[in-house]
Protein backbone atom coordinates (compact mmCIF):
# COMPACT_ATOMS: atom_id res chain seq x y z
CA UNK A 1 0.00 0.00 0.00
CA UNK A 2 1.51 3.32 -1.10
CA UNK A 3 1.68 6.27 1.26
CA UNK A 4 0.34 8.56 -1.47
CA UNK A 5 -1.95 8.19 -4.49
CA UNK A 6 0.07 7.41 -7.63
CA UNK A 7 -0.45 10.80 -9.28
CA UNK A 8 1.00 12.61 -6.25
CA UNK A 9 4.02 10.37 -5.63
CA UNK A 10 7.37 12.14 -5.91
CA UNK A 11 11.02 11.13 -6.17
CA UNK A 12 11.91 10.68 -2.51
CA UNK A 13 15.70 10.79 -2.23
CA UNK A 14 15.56 9.56 1.36
CA UNK A 15 13.47 6.52 0.45
CA UNK A 16 15.94 4.62 -1.74
CA UNK A 17 15.45 1.48 0.36
CA UNK A 18 11.69 1.27 -0.28
CA UNK A 19 11.82 -1.47 -3.01
CA UNK A 20 13.80 -3.79 -0.73
CA UNK A 21 11.62 -2.80 2.23
CA UNK A 22 8.51 -3.78 0.27
CA UNK A 23 10.09 -7.13 -0.59
CA UNK A 24 10.93 -7.74 3.08
CA UNK A 25 7.41 -6.81 4.18
CA UNK A 26 5.80 -9.06 1.58
CA UNK A 27 8.08 -11.93 2.62
CA UNK A 28 6.91 -11.51 6.23
CA UNK A 29 3.24 -11.04 5.37
CA UNK A 30 2.11 -14.54 6.32
CA UNK A 31 4.49 -14.97 9.25
CA UNK A 32 4.07 -14.08 12.91
CA UNK A 33 6.70 -11.36 12.53
CA UNK A 34 5.30 -7.99 13.61
CA UNK A 35 6.10 -4.44 12.50
CA UNK A 36 7.54 -3.78 15.96
CA UNK A 37 9.82 -6.77 15.41
CA UNK A 38 11.15 -5.08 12.25
CA UNK A 39 11.65 -1.88 14.23
CA UNK A 40 13.80 -3.86 16.63
CA UNK A 41 15.81 -5.09 13.64
CA UNK A 42 16.55 -1.54 12.57
CA UNK A 43 17.66 -0.70 16.12
CA UNK A 44 20.04 -3.67 16.02
CA UNK A 45 21.30 -2.59 12.60
CA UNK A 46 21.96 0.92 13.88
CA UNK A 47 23.86 -0.34 16.92
CA UNK A 48 25.88 -2.67 14.70
CA UNK A 49 26.77 0.28 12.46
CA UNK A 50 28.01 2.18 15.51
CA UNK A 51 30.21 -0.74 16.57
CA UNK A 52 31.65 -1.06 13.07
CA UNK A 53 32.42 2.66 12.85
CA UNK A 54 34.17 2.65 16.23
CA UNK A 55 36.28 -0.27 15.02
CA UNK A 56 37.21 1.64 11.88
CA UNK A 57 35.24 -0.67 9.57
CA UNK A 58 33.67 2.17 7.66
CA UNK A 59 32.36 0.21 4.69
CA UNK A 60 30.65 -2.20 7.07
CA UNK A 61 29.30 0.69 9.10
CA UNK A 62 27.94 2.37 5.98
CA UNK A 63 26.23 -0.85 4.89
CA UNK A 64 24.52 -1.23 8.25
CA UNK A 65 23.41 2.41 8.19
CA UNK A 66 21.72 1.72 4.86
CA UNK A 67 20.30 -1.55 6.20
CA UNK A 68 18.91 0.40 9.14
CA UNK A 69 17.22 2.75 6.69
CA UNK A 70 15.72 -0.20 4.80
CA UNK A 71 14.31 -1.81 7.96
CA UNK A 72 13.05 1.63 8.99
CA UNK A 73 10.89 1.62 5.86
CA UNK A 74 9.99 -2.07 6.14
CA UNK A 75 8.24 -1.83 9.52
CA UNK A 76 5.70 0.63 8.16
CA UNK A 77 5.28 -1.39 4.98
CA UNK A 78 4.59 -4.53 7.01
CA UNK A 79 2.01 -2.65 9.12
CA UNK A 80 0.23 -1.52 5.95
CA UNK A 81 0.37 -4.94 4.28
CA UNK A 82 -0.92 -6.71 7.39
CA UNK A 83 -3.38 -3.86 8.02
CA UNK A 84 -2.12 -3.54 11.59
CA UNK A 85 -1.30 0.15 12.03
CA UNK A 86 -0.49 1.15 15.58
CA UNK A 87 0.49 4.21 17.52
CA UNK A 88 2.88 2.00 19.49
CA UNK A 89 4.85 1.20 16.36
CA UNK A 90 4.72 4.78 15.08
CA UNK A 91 6.09 6.31 18.30
CA UNK A 92 8.60 3.52 18.98
CA UNK A 93 10.00 4.05 15.47
CA UNK A 94 10.41 7.80 16.01
CA UNK A 95 11.87 7.48 19.52
CA UNK A 96 14.39 4.89 18.32
CA UNK A 97 15.34 7.14 15.40
CA UNK A 98 16.13 10.21 17.47
CA UNK A 99 18.16 8.25 20.03
CA UNK A 100 20.11 6.41 17.33
CA UNK A 101 20.77 9.71 15.54
CA UNK A 102 22.38 11.05 18.70
CA UNK A 103 24.46 7.90 19.07
CA UNK A 104 25.55 8.07 15.41
CA UNK A 105 26.79 11.63 15.81
CA UNK A 106 28.47 10.91 19.14
CA UNK A 107 30.25 8.06 17.38
CA UNK A 108 31.43 10.44 14.65
CA UNK A 109 32.60 12.84 17.37
CA UNK A 110 34.52 9.99 18.98
CA UNK A 111 36.41 8.94 15.85
CA UNK A 112 37.17 12.54 14.85
CA UNK A 113 37.87 13.84 18.37
CA UNK A 114 35.40 16.63 17.69
CA UNK A 115 33.47 19.03 19.89
CA UNK A 116 30.55 17.85 22.01
CA UNK A 117 28.88 21.24 21.56
CA UNK A 118 28.98 21.09 17.75
CA UNK A 119 27.85 17.47 17.91
CA UNK A 120 24.76 18.31 19.95
CA UNK A 121 24.01 21.25 17.66
CA UNK A 122 24.34 18.96 14.63
CA UNK A 123 21.95 16.51 16.28
CA UNK A 124 19.44 19.32 16.77
CA UNK A 125 20.02 20.39 13.16
CA UNK A 126 19.25 16.98 11.65
CA UNK A 127 16.16 16.66 13.83
CA UNK A 128 14.93 20.06 12.66
CA UNK A 129 15.60 19.09 9.04
CA UNK A 130 13.75 15.81 9.47
CA UNK A 131 10.83 17.56 11.16
CA UNK A 132 10.29 19.88 8.18
CA UNK A 133 10.40 16.93 5.77
CA UNK A 134 7.96 14.92 7.89
CA UNK A 135 5.68 17.93 8.35
CA UNK A 136 5.27 18.48 4.62
CA UNK A 137 5.03 14.75 3.89
CA UNK A 138 2.40 14.03 6.54
CA UNK A 139 0.32 16.96 5.27
CA UNK A 140 0.30 15.35 1.82
CA UNK A 141 -0.56 11.91 3.19
CA UNK A 142 -3.42 13.17 5.33
CA UNK A 143 -4.98 15.40 2.68
CA UNK A 144 -4.71 12.85 -0.12
CA UNK A 145 -6.19 9.91 1.79
CA UNK A 146 -2.84 8.18 1.87
CA UNK A 147 -1.32 6.54 4.93
CA UNK A 148 -2.63 8.43 7.98
CA UNK A 149 -0.96 6.73 10.97
CA UNK A 150 1.19 9.83 11.45
CA UNK A 151 -0.60 13.05 12.35
CA UNK A 152 0.17 16.59 11.22
CA UNK A 153 -0.24 17.91 14.76
CA UNK A 154 0.81 15.71 17.68
CA UNK A 155 -0.83 17.78 20.39
CA UNK A 156 -3.12 15.15 21.94
CA UNK A 157 -2.61 11.59 23.11
CA UNK A 158 -4.14 9.28 20.51
CA UNK A 159 -6.59 6.50 21.31
CA UNK A 160 -5.10 3.01 21.09
CA UNK A 161 -5.91 1.06 17.93
CA UNK A 162 -7.15 -2.52 18.06
CA UNK A 163 -5.39 -4.64 20.68
CA UNK A 164 -2.54 -2.24 21.50
CA UNK A 165 -2.32 -1.05 25.10
CA UNK A 166 -3.48 2.48 25.84
CA UNK A 167 -0.93 2.65 28.65
CA UNK A 168 1.89 1.80 26.24
CA UNK A 169 0.61 4.38 23.75
CA UNK A 170 0.49 7.02 26.51
CA UNK A 171 4.05 6.27 27.65
CA UNK A 172 5.50 6.32 24.14
CA UNK A 173 3.53 9.45 23.27
CA UNK A 174 4.99 11.17 26.34
CA UNK A 175 8.53 10.19 25.36
CA UNK A 176 7.86 11.27 21.78
CA UNK A 177 6.55 14.70 22.75
CA UNK A 178 9.48 15.22 25.15
CA UNK A 179 12.02 14.44 22.42
CA UNK A 180 10.26 15.96 19.41
CA UNK A 181 7.84 18.53 20.83
CA UNK A 182 10.14 21.55 20.56
CA UNK A 183 11.05 20.72 16.95
CA UNK A 184 7.41 20.23 15.97
CA UNK A 185 6.34 23.51 17.53
CA UNK A 186 9.20 25.42 15.89
CA UNK A 187 8.41 24.07 12.42
CA UNK A 188 4.70 24.75 12.90
CA UNK A 189 5.57 28.32 13.92
CA UNK A 190 7.84 28.81 10.90
CA UNK A 191 5.36 27.47 8.34
CA UNK A 192 1.96 26.87 9.88
CA UNK A 193 0.12 27.91 6.66
CA UNK A 194 1.48 24.80 4.93
CA UNK A 195 -1.23 22.73 6.62
CA UNK A 196 -3.97 24.59 4.74
CA UNK A 197 -2.20 25.98 1.66
CA UNK A 198 -2.45 24.23 -1.75
CA UNK A 199 -0.62 20.91 -2.04
CA UNK A 200 3.13 21.06 -2.31
CA UNK A 201 4.54 20.45 -5.81
CA UNK A 202 6.37 17.16 -6.33
CA UNK A 203 9.63 18.88 -7.27
CA UNK A 204 9.71 20.77 -3.99
CA UNK A 205 9.04 17.58 -2.05
CA UNK A 206 11.96 15.92 -3.86
CA UNK A 207 14.22 18.74 -2.69
CA UNK A 208 12.93 18.60 0.87
CA UNK A 209 13.44 14.82 0.88
CA UNK A 210 17.18 15.51 1.27
CA UNK A 211 16.19 16.36 4.85
CA UNK A 212 14.84 12.82 5.32
CA UNK A 213 16.58 10.40 7.65
CA UNK A 214 17.37 7.90 4.91
CA UNK A 215 19.30 10.54 2.96
CA UNK A 216 21.04 11.73 6.12
CA UNK A 217 22.25 8.20 6.87
CA UNK A 218 23.40 7.83 3.26
CA UNK A 219 25.42 11.04 3.58
CA UNK A 220 27.07 9.77 6.76
CA UNK A 221 27.93 6.47 5.07
CA UNK A 222 29.34 8.14 1.94
CA UNK A 223 31.45 10.58 3.95
CA UNK A 224 32.82 7.73 6.06
CA UNK A 225 33.95 5.55 3.15
CA UNK A 226 35.43 8.61 1.39
CA UNK A 227 37.57 9.42 4.43
CA UNK A 228 35.63 12.61 5.13
CA UNK A 229 34.39 11.82 8.66
CA UNK A 230 35.61 15.23 9.89
CA UNK A 231 33.12 16.93 7.57
CA UNK A 232 29.99 15.05 8.65
CA UNK A 233 29.02 17.23 11.59
CA UNK A 234 29.85 20.53 9.81
CA UNK A 235 27.83 19.38 6.79
CA UNK A 236 24.64 18.90 8.79
CA UNK A 237 25.12 22.22 10.56
CA UNK A 238 25.55 24.15 7.31
CA UNK A 239 22.88 22.24 5.41
CA UNK A 240 20.28 23.42 7.92
CA UNK A 241 20.53 26.80 6.14
CA UNK A 242 18.44 25.19 3.40
CA UNK A 243 15.48 25.01 5.80
CA UNK A 244 14.40 28.65 5.42
CA UNK A 245 15.13 28.37 1.69
CA UNK A 246 12.61 25.53 1.30
CA UNK A 247 10.00 27.43 3.34
CA UNK A 248 10.49 30.61 1.31
CA UNK A 249 10.30 28.68 -1.98
CA UNK A 250 7.09 26.96 -0.86
CA UNK A 251 5.46 30.24 0.12
CA UNK A 252 6.63 31.93 -3.09
CA UNK A 253 5.13 29.08 -5.10
CA UNK A 254 1.78 29.50 -3.31
CA UNK A 255 1.80 33.24 -3.91
CA UNK A 256 2.18 32.66 -7.65
CA UNK A 257 -0.87 30.39 -7.91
Amino acid sequence: MAKLPKEHQFLDLSDYGRPIAIWIARSLRHTSFTPVGVTILFIISGLTAIYAIVQGWYWTGACFLILKSIFDAADGELARIKKTPSHTGRYLDSVADIILNLLFLLTIRHITDGSYLWTILAWAAIQLQGTLYNYYYVILRNRLDGDTTSRVFEFERPVAIGTESQTTVNILYGIYTFLYGAYDKLIYALDRPAASDPLLPNRLMTGVSTFGLGFQLLIIGVFLVMGLADYIIPFFLWYTLMLPVFIIVRRAWVSML
